[in-house]
């Protein structure tokens, strides 16, 4: 029976810095973009709701796959820095592509929610497979 849990504290201690590692990517996103997500979301705004999942999840595929492939946990709280600060960097991106992302995001323009939240699932991607180790 002892085998069946030997990785449980391994796999709480991966957890709880992941969790962690979510809000503090939350926190760090949020406080970057000139929008105010959970404002927005808060009152029903479906563009940032598109675009902050888009982002989470984006961030969730390299955090996951630190978690994977990450040789301590040292390593794994590096990855999810880096994964942090790209995904910062994909919301630029989609800024850069969409001309008023912001300002659309925050009429609640669906079509602007669903391209910043698509770059950054799209860079979430790229950056999970680039994590080589």
């Amino acid at each position: 029976m002892l085998e069946y849990v030997a990785g449980l504290p391994a796999f709480l201690i991966y957890f709880a810095i992941g969790l962690a590692a979510y809000g503090v990517f939350g926190a760090v996103y949020t406080r970057l973009t000139p929008h105010r997500e959970v404002e927005l979301i808060r009152a029903g705004n479906l563009a940032a709701v598109t675009a902050f999942l888009g982002a989470l999840i984006g961030f969730s595929l390299p955090l996951a796959s630190a978690a994977a492939n990450s040789v301590s946990i040292v390593d794994y709280i590096i990855w999810a820095i880096i994964g942090t600060l790209v995904q910062v960097l994909g919301f630029f991106i989609a800024n850069f592509t969409m001309q008023d992302l912001h300002e659309k995001i925050t009429r609640g323009e669906i079509a602007a929610g669903l391209w910043g939240g698509g770059i950054a699932l799209v860079i979430g991607i790229l950056n999970a497979a680039c994590m080589t180790y």
